[in-house]
């Protein structure tokens, strides 16, 4: 009764994909690209659905068979790689990142728990810095220099460790999710935690505006791209421990690939923010001209969030209509 009620419910579905993939090796147009994408995302579900509840039915075979179909057609043209490409940061990432924006604000109000926790502590006490950050990150930092003389407390240095770290970061909450999010809680309170702490030292030197002068520039980015790993992994980690009416070797599957696509999404914005220590954090500018580029990348991050949302109301718009 399952099988033949998964049958009816999707058999629409498998039958467009199958006509899609006709019309795409005849002549692929901007539309059918787009219709194609998003059904083929669909079909794929099922297979991973099929696979888990019913490997050894003819459905499970004839829906690898279609996929894999479907799948070698659309890579097959370099036209299509390139729509993919483009739909993937045009659209698909912006959905993905408002489909889950919940867990994206959790991972955020994690790691500002573990900032204002050790930022507080070493207000309090600055000797608590030496327990808190590792040494060759306090022996790189010149609370007094900074903004000073740059030559004498190495931004480089600083801001080199601090990408490094985050782009570690981003990994260990993405893949944290495994531990059914254990492990993306942790890495999330931690690395704030980190910069808490370095906040807290620089606040007692009375430079906090010459510090957050040279991390938020780049760290606009950087963190919102931390951000969107560890709401990957929070929301990985949120399936497998409440899997619902499903398996959890089944939410792992869908919710992996998911968290995969997220991932991926965050390259463009550690490049981005790469190129922007390595260029303007450690530049002569005015402090007040660094913080208009971090207001510069926010505000570029909101308008790039809203086309992305226009475009994807607007193939909802077009693929409803037919």
């Amino acid at each position: 009764m399952q099988l033949n009620h998964f049958i009816k419910n999707n058999r629409a579905e498998w039958d467009k994909l199958e006509k899609l993939t006709k019309q795409l090796q005849k002549k692929p147009t901007n539309k059918i690209i787009d219709q194609f994408h998003h059904t083929y995302q669909k079909v794929s579900q099922h297979l991973s659905y099929s696979q888990t509840y019913f490997p050894k039915d003819d459905v499970t075979n004839y829906l690898n068979e279609l996929v894999a179909k479907a799948h070698n057609v659309f890579y097959r043209s370099e036209q299509s790689s390139w729509k993919q490409f483009r739909y993937f940061f045009s659209t698909k990432f912006v959905g993905l990142l408002l489909e889950q924006w919940q867990a994206i604000l959790i991972a955020m109000l994690l790691f500002a728990l573990g900032g204002l926790a050790s930022f507080i502590a070493v207000v309090n006490d600055p000797l608590h810095i030496y327990g808190i950050l590792p040494e060759e990150m306090v022996q790189a930092v010149n609370p007094e220099m900074l903004g000073v003389d740059p030559a004498a407390v190495s931004p480089s240095v600083m801001s080199t460790e601090i990408m490094t770290n985050n782009i570690q970061v981003a990994i260990l909450a993405f893949a944290g999710g495994i531990t059914f999010g254990i492990l993306t809680v942790y890495v999330l309170i931690y690395n704030g935690i980190l910069v808490g702490a370095l906040a807290g030292l620089f606040w007692n030197y009375s430079n906090s505006y010459v510090f957050w002068a040279y991390i938020v520039p780049h760290g606009v980015i950087e963190l919102f791209a931390i951000f969107i790993a560890g709401g990957a992994g929070l929301l990985m980690g949120y399936k497998m421990f409440v899997p619902g009416k499903h398996s959890r070797s089944y939410q792992l599957k869908k919710q992996t690939i998911r968290s995969v696509q997220l991932l991926i999404g965050t390259i463009p914005l550690f490049i981005i923010a790469g190129i922007i220590e390595g260029y303007i954090t450690p530049a002569g500018l005015s402090l007040e001209a660094k913080y208009a580029v971090a207001i510069t990348t926010g505000a570029g991050l909101i308008v790039y969030m809203v086309l992305g949302q226009i475009l994807k109301q607007r193939r909802i718009s077009q693929q409803s209509s037919i």
